[in-house]
């Protein structure tokens, strides 16, 4: 059920995200437009998942569980009656409410079923398993609906899938709550809504228009303002739902930086190079989705090979290394061009997927076995939600850089294509004022074709610098994984991954209990 309610979780992710070109041509959406369509999803997956855990902890997971179900079929159905991009953002954002009860939920109902932390890995890998699968089969799923049938039939499988789960979830499923006495932490919550919700909004505006408008300050301000309030509101709070003690763990906040790095650097990619294959290659659905499984299907590969070296092999090795192989991937993809062929991208996506499928399974684990048992819903839930404030900001930060970089390569590719005088402001004008997708819908006769060539050209401009931008973003999640996941008292930080059995080391921990081995290196024991 886990494994299921995890699957149901992502399942959006990829599968909205490649067919991002046809939404966009359908409802004559904007790339701003197109940046809060990811975002509807991401964001209340981060604002709510650590009130979430609380929630489950205090009322019984098994009812969060459902109740996550429940929002995302909903969510689904909203979408799949839209008719409008708002519309669409309603729905998104109730399928990540939903997926925002769920992820922390199947973490903890995998650690009240399996209590013994080494045994446990093996099913934390299970559970990546799963998550990378349902962002493997998305794009294909996607692209054989919208070749056969409208694009809004997207949204139609998370609906039976999540009520065939709800009805097994009810049959099948324990109640628990946790052991240890909690309370909903509200200051918290608000707080943090309030600062992730400012800071993604600041950046796709401020993106859009100018980091220099009234609104873009105010919201950043706000953010900043938020993000303080929260940390004095758990620190001060007898029951937080983010106790920030288990910072003091070095392989928790060592892991929590490397997956907020890496996935927004990730999602930011899959967004933009989406985009590519449908703007510049004019890709159908299914063909940038058979594309964009060249990075998702290795981790699904992967995943049981490294989970038996996992045993063998530190954390630190793994995630840093596999990190490496990504950002390696990524410069590889900087040389692509307007025609470049699906088989030379595919091996540089392979090459990224490889080492996504190296690092990712590893990085969970190590969150989760780097604190107390006790506490370990809670960095399993703060892990997710950093996970997915990376995965807010990918969109927005790489989308602001995808539109400055093009817009204003515009101009000299249209004089490079002979479109000067009045026909070259006019396009740069209509670009100004509606965003890069504007130059489709122009009647601009004879020169339609040197126009969108010049577009083309301007776009590859913008993603080379997104490709760069995201390599950098790996690099230094790797480099986070060196230094903070580095052997302490002699000892290697390992993790297992999927299909371990192994136990989980922490960093100055112990194996036999993965707490840490001396006090002050982690967080207080009750």
């Amino acid at each position: 059920m886990a494994c299921i309610g995890v699957f149901v979780a992502y399942f959006p992710i990829t599968t909205v995200s490649v067919s991002l070109p046809v939404i966009q041509e359908a409802l004559g959406a904007s790339t701003s437009d197109l940046s809060w369509v990811s975002d509807a999803f991401v964001l209340p997956v981060a604002a709510l998942i650590l009130t979430a855990g609380v929630f489950g902890d205090v009322h019984g997971r098994k009812k969060v569980f459902q109740a996550g179900l429940a929002l995302c079929a909903a969510g689904a159905a909203v979408s799949l009656c839209a008719q409008s991009i708002a519309v669409i953002w309603v729905g998104q954002a109730l399928s990540g409410a939903g997926a925002a009860a769920l992820l922390p939920m199947t973490l903890a109902l995998i650690s009240h079923v399996v209590p013994d932390h080494r045994e446990r890995g093996k099913f934390i890998g299970l559970w990546t398993t799963c998550l990378m699968g349902a962002l493997a089969v998305g794009p294909l799923i996607a692209g054989t609906i919208t070749a056969h049938a409208q694009w809004r039939w997207i949204f139609l499988l998370p609906v039976p899938l999540a009520l065939a789960a709800m009805a097994a979830g009810a049959r099948l499923l324990e109640e628990s709550r946790s052991p240890y006495p909690r309370k909903l932490d509200w200051p918290g919550q608000i707080t943090a809504a309030v600062a992730i919700t400012a800071l993604v909004y600041g950046v796709i505006e401020g993106g859009a228009t100018s980091f220099t408008e009234p609104q873009v300050v105010v919201a950043l301000a706000l953010a900043v303002i938020g993000g303080t309030a929260f940390v004095l509101a758990e620190r001060r709070s007898d029951s937080p739902m983010l106790d920030l003690r288990i910072f003091r763990s070095p392989a928790f906040t060592g892991s929590t930086l490397v997956v907020m790095i890496s996935f927004l650097g990730l999602i930011g990619f899959f967004f933009v190079l989406s985009l590519y294959f449908g703007m510049v290659q004019r890709l159908t659905t299914l063909e940038a989705g058979t594309r964009l499984l060249m990075v998702t299907i290795m981790p699904l590969v992967l995943g049981a090979v490294f989970g038996r070296l996992a045993q063998r092999l530190s954390a630190r090795l793994l995630i840093a290394g596999g990190l490496l192989i990504a950002t390696v991937g990524l410069c590889t993809l900087t040389t692509i061009g307007i025609d470049t062929s699906f088989a030379s991208l595919a091996w540089r996506l392979v090459l990224l997927g490889t080492g996504l499928g190296i690092a990712f399974p590893c990085i969970t684990a190590t969150a989760v076995g780097s604190v107390p048992p006790h506490q370990a819903g809670m960095a399993a839930a703060g892990n997710n939600a950093f996970r997915q404030v990376g995965a807010a900001l990918g969109p927005a930060i790489l989308g602001a850089l995808l539109t400055t970089k093009a817009v204003g390569a515009l101009p000299g590719h249209l004089a490079g294509q002979g479109l000067t005088g009045a026909a070259g402001e006019r396009i740069t004008a209509a670009v100004d004022h509606g965003g890069l997708e504007a130059v489709a819908g122009m009647p601009l006769g004879a020169d339609t074709g040197r126009a969108l060539h010049a577009l083309s050209l301007s776009f590859v401009d913008g993603l080379h610098l997104c490709l760069v931008v995201s390599a950098a973003l790996m690099l230094l999640g790797a480099i986070v994984a060196a230094v903070t996941l580095r052997p302490r008292g002699g000892g290697a930080p390992s993790a297992p991954a999927a299909g371990s059995t192994g136990p989980v080391r922490a960093a100055g921990g112990s194996a036999r209990t993965g707490a840490p081995a001396a006090a002050g290196t982690g967080p207080d024991h009750a």
